[in-house]
């Protein structure tokens, strides 16, 4: 099992410093909140009604980090002025099977944290954690998957050193549209 971390990424001069933890119960009311987005609705499965349902969702994060399924982390701006962080995106570590070459990275943000580097940092903090607890375990390659209608999913992959490897064919009622594959050798 491997145990809840924490990951801290340093602001930038433009954007505030980023803390990656795993989901909580108290995450549920801005989960809900930020999941009526259409965009994340169209790129994600992330679509909750009822705090209840995000809740359950939340609950779901924490079983499957404990069981060593998923490792799914609340994105979290903290702006140190004394105003509590605030939920601005999520990124995921998931399908690592022990003896496995491959795992795969999800990412995503928020409507109000758009276009400000909020995907790109924590994918890189991800990413970097993933390669310094796994790769000793036998991991080779981090995989990252978006639909290809999704071009800015697509420049975060790129940019944190994801290259384009294949497109994929549509795989509906989970995946409708073809999407696209990248690829980083985790060593």
């Amino acid at each position: 099992m491997q145990a809840p971390v924490t990951l801290h990424v340093d602001p930038t001069p433009h954007a505030p410093a980023l803390v990656l933890r795993p989901w909580c119960a108290e995450d549920a009311t801005a989960l809900v909140g930020i999941s009526g987005d259409p965009a994340l609705r169209r790129w994600t499965s992330l679509s909750f009604e009822r705090e209840d349902e995000g809740a359950r969702w939340i609950q779901e994060q924490e079983r499957d980090w404990a069981g060593g399924l998923r490792f799914a982390f609340a994105v979290l701006e903290v702006t140190g002025d004394g105003t509590p962080p605030l939920l601005v995106g999520g990124t995921v570590l998931k399908d690592l099977a022990p003896g496995s070459p491959t795992a795969e990275v999800g990412y995503w943000t928020a409507a109000r944290a758009r276009g400000r580097g909020v995907a790109p940092r924590a994918l890189a903090a991800l990413t970097t954690w993933a390669v310094d607890t796994f790769v000793d375990d036998g991991l080779l390659w981090l995989e990252a998957l978006h639909q290809m209608d999704n071009e800015a999913s697509c420049r975060v992959a790129e940019k944190c050193g994801y290259a384009y490897d294949r497109t994929l064919p549509a795989t509906p009622p989970d995946f409708p549209l073809d999407g696209h594959l990248h690829k980083r050798r985790a060593a």
